[in-house]
């Protein structure tokens, strides 16, 4: 038998000689269980918050991405990208040319970026769950048409969609053109093209995206060959990203940047890395605040039970396996309180994954508040509290018991 941790537990549950110190302990307890409850509750929101921005950006964006150092485009033929396309993992090869252009409509203009894609680009994206309105096709007949951000659609003032009626007027500067032209619209491309839908990702996209067919971009931006700006790559489901990353680059050699879903978007992904990190150092020093009252409560423990440390003591117990009652008993409070906050967190998590109780506006991508619930962040978490309490429970007990045993 673990002598401290009976007497410990005997202590925790005794009624205590001094009403207050039974109220202190409930009151550190509590403090322990409602701070475990709300680091469990905020990382799984920010969690599910991080999860939802990275499939927005999953949606938009490829797998691996390959672009040219040096210059905008590249024309992708030849054995190296024919063996690129069948390489073992490559689901999908996408063309993609992109680059400003000027937009205009009625008394509207805008300076968005053309994003002009293959066929590939719905399957490898699924860019369809985007929409926001209207339907993502690229060409029907002979007339081309787009999907616009949901921002630049209300800059130009896009009423409708889905309509062939009207057209956006598209400019952009030709390529080559001879110095000293008498006429200045020699030097600029105009096309027209007719909105498809709306889609809706976030601002950055929103208000800076217009999708199109690469036909459609190669005569805008007057390419008469088959250039592009970037290849954008899908991975079959149970691919090696990382393998077929490095594959790439070997083929290709340093002419390329082939880059992952993180390096697309390392800026991002770090950011998120960090706010999480610096919510839960923020949380973590709540429930520091919240333990001092373990250091209360102990302290006036040690002070209720100086009769029966020296009964103890002279019963043969040395001076270390007293101060371990008292710290067992520190230990006890925050293991206890830990649990009860980890089981609060889940439950409140599990109340929003079911019931959606914290809406969004039915303007917004998702209906309701998303929840994402990661084991590793309960060993964080409970790892945390268990520190925090050990340090908390220590202190009291080596002054004030020390201080208090006879030798």
């Amino acid at each position: 038998m673990n002598l401290p941790l009976f007497i410990a537990r005997r202590y925790l549950v005794s009624k205590k000689s001094h009403n207050a110190i039974n109220i202190i302990s409930g009151v550190a307890l509590g403090g322990i269980a409602l701070g475990t409850m709300a680091l469990i509750i905020v990382l799984s929101a920010f969690n599910g918050i991080s999860n939802l921005v990275r499939s927005l950006y999953n949606s938009f964006g490829a797998d691996i991405q390959i672009t040219v150092v040096k210059g905008k485009v590249f024309i992708p033929k030849g054995p190296k990208f024919e063996s690129i396309k069948h390489y073992e993992g490559v689901k999908n090869f996408s063309e993609v040319l992109e680059d400003r252009a000027l937009l205009k409509f009625n008394d509207q203009q805008t300076l968005p970026t053309i994003k002009g894609v293959d066929s590939n680009f719905l399957a490898m994206t699924h860019f369809d769950t985007l929409m926001r309105g209207g339907s993502f096709y690229l060409q029907k007949g002979q007339l081309d048409y787009a999907v616009f951000g949901r921002g630049i659609g209300y800059q130009l003032g896009i009423a409708q969609t889905n309509a062939d009626y009207y057209s956006i007027s598209c400019y952009a500067p030709k390529r080559g053109i001879q110095q000293g032209s008498v006429n200045p619209g020699d030097a600029i491309t105009e096309e027209h093209i007719y909105p498809a839908g709306i889609f809706s990702i976030n601002e950055d996209f929103d208000y800076n995206y217009v999708i199109t067919s690469i036909g459609f971009a190669r005569k805008l931006f007057d390419y008469k060959d088959s250039s592009v700006s970037a290849i954008e790559i899908g991975l079959a489901k149970n691919a090696d990203a990382e393998k077929v990353k490095q594959h790439i680059r070997e083929v290709l050699g340093s002419d390329y940047k082939v880059r992952d879903r993180y390096e697309q978007n390392e800026t991002l992904f770090r950011t998120l890395k960090t706010e999480k990190l610096l919510t839960f150092i923020i949380l973590a020093m709540v429930l520091v605040i919240a333990t001092f009252n373990i250091v209360g409560s102990l302290s006036m423990l040690i002070l209720d039970k100086q009769k029966d440390m020296d009964i103890l003591w002279k019963m043969g117990l040395d001076n270390a396996t007293i101060q371990k009652i008292f710290l067992y008993e520190g230990l006890l409070i925050n293991f206890i309180g830990a649990c009860i906050g980890l089981i609060l967190g889940t439950f409140i998590c599990w109340l929003q994954i079911q019931f959606h109780l914290v809406r969004f506006s039915q303007n917004f991508v998702v209906d309701a508040y998303p929840i994402d619930l990661q084991v590793m962040d309960y060993v964080y978490v409970f790892a945390s509290v268990l520190v925090i309490g050990f340090l908390s429970s220590w202190y009291p007990v080596r002054v004030f018991a020390k201080n208090g045993i006879k030798t």
